[in-house]
């Protein structure tokens, strides 16, 4: 009993993470399923695609009602990393083989959100989070957005874990979508590349479904508290805090591919 307590309040903190943040809540999820319940490094990433799809469906919904998501805008985005999903998911079976290598490739990729949510959290964009935005739209050629999608589905088909380190600062950075329209467009995009993944997870063995049930409830209920909190609450500071955090997460699955407990 008192381990579902603890996978549903890590589902709910995953899914508060991914509506405030626009990320997925893998980098949550991640680390608890891999240093605290002690799954394997692909079984992990297997049952964590499954919490994130959760997370982003509810997340995605709720700024979709906001009105912080234009799905017409986002189909070359989508319908492109779908389609990197599906070739890496293929991958990884032959990746799921050499477990080190999936902890290593994941430490890269918090490194990466570390980096990049305290510099956005130092940002000018960041410190303006209760603005509305003046469109909804992702706008920006066609190009850019199927290289964006493609870029953004290979992390979950092949580590199942977010690509909202991608998709929010690309939506921003290089379309000059509104924070807020980020937020919610990387949640709508991510949530079909995390079914995308976790069917082919689920088809592959690698997911635990007693582990991932009480996750997918927590993540429902927190990340609609998240997409209601990125209404109001300034997310400049939780980015920076989480990005310190996430530097020691980087660390400790780095240095566990040579055996070092940190």
């Amino acid at each position: 009993m008192i381990a579902e307590l603890l996978l549903l309040v890590a589902g709910v903190l995953a899914g508060m993470i991914g509506g405030l943040l626009g990320l997925g809540g893998g980098i949550v999820l991640m680390p608890v399923l891999r240093f605290h319940v002690g799954l394997s490094a692909p079984l992990a990433a297997g049952t964590c695609i499954v919490g994130v799809f959760c997370t982003t469906l509810a997340g995605s919904i709720r700024h979709y009602r906001l009105g912080h998501v234009h799905l017409r805008s986002l189909r070359p985005v989508i319908v492109s990393g779908a389609i990197a999903t599906v070739l890496f998911s293929l991958l990884f079976v032959a990746v799921a083989r050499r477990g080190r290598w999936l902890d290593f490739g994941m430490g890269l990729v918090f490194l990466a959100v570390a980096i990049r949510m305290i510099q956005a959290g130092f940002g000018k964009r960041a410190s303006r989070p209760g603005l509305e935005p003046d469109h909804n739209e992702v706008r920006g050629p066609i190009w850019k957005k199927t290289a964006i999608g493609s870029a953004a589905g290979a992390l979950p088909g092949l580590l199942g874990i977010g690509t909202g380190a991608i998709l929010v600062p690309a939506f921003t950075m290089v379309l000059d979508a509104p924070m807020k329209v980020a937020v919610g467009s990387s949640l709508a995009c991510f949530m079909i590349n995390a079914l995308v993944s976790s069917a082919f997870k689920w088809s592959q063995g690698f997911v635990d479904w007693g582990v991932a049930v009480p996750i997918c409830a927590g993540a429902v209920i927190g990340s609609t508290i998240g997409a209601q909190l990125n209404q109001r609450f300034p997310s400049s500071s939780l980015q920076v805090l989480f990005g310190v955090v996430f530097l020691y997460v980087a660390a400790k699955f780095v240095l566990s591919t040579w055996g070092v407990n940190i």
